[in-house]
């Protein structure tokens, strides 16, 4: 039997859980898990991968929405199965009683524990509301459909 060459996938998780902090600069005040928030931003934003944190620009604006977004439940812990590490959040994101006219097609999850920092863009068919709610279901928690993967 040869060695192989791999991340461990225990690292993978434990990188989900904020457990191992690789920069000089990160400083961790506390042990209890990071509050995430979702946004909806507008079809005329341009977020992508190199979003490093949250932005009011380009953010949708309505009756009952928030700037900012909702917070994210955050109930299910970060696990692993074979080689991927994964999250879902524990309950889809619901922005209730909202009036979004303008067309929106992307919510930015981001840390706000952590000075707004982006986790991910996830895009979806251009919406707009009036006077109902809005939910993003969220996929299933495993190794193939998971929010957030680390393969």
């Amino acid at each position: 039997m040869a060695n192989t060459q791999a991340m461990a996938t225990s690292f993978k998780t434990e990188l989900l859980s904020g457990i191992h902090a690789l920069g000089t600069t990160v400083i961790r005040a506390g042990t209890g898990a990071d509050t995430f928030k979702a946004a909806l931003y507008l079809t005329t934003a341009t977020l992508d991968a190199s979003t490093t944190a949250y932005s009011s620009s380009n953010e949708v604006s309505g009756t009952g929405y928030s700037a900012g977004g909702i917070t994210v439940t955050n109930a299910t812990a970060p696990t692993s199965s074979g080689t991927t590490a994964y999250w879902t959040p524990s309950a889809n994101p619901t922005y209730t009683t909202v009036t979004l006219a303008t067309a929106f097609d992307a919510v930015l999850i981001y840390n706000s524990t952590q000075s707004n920092k982006a986790v991910s863009v996830h895009t979806f068919g251009s919406q707009t509301i009036s006077a109902g709610t809005f939910t993003l279901t969220m996929p299933i928690s495993d190794a193939t459909n998971a929010l957030i993967r680390i393969a």
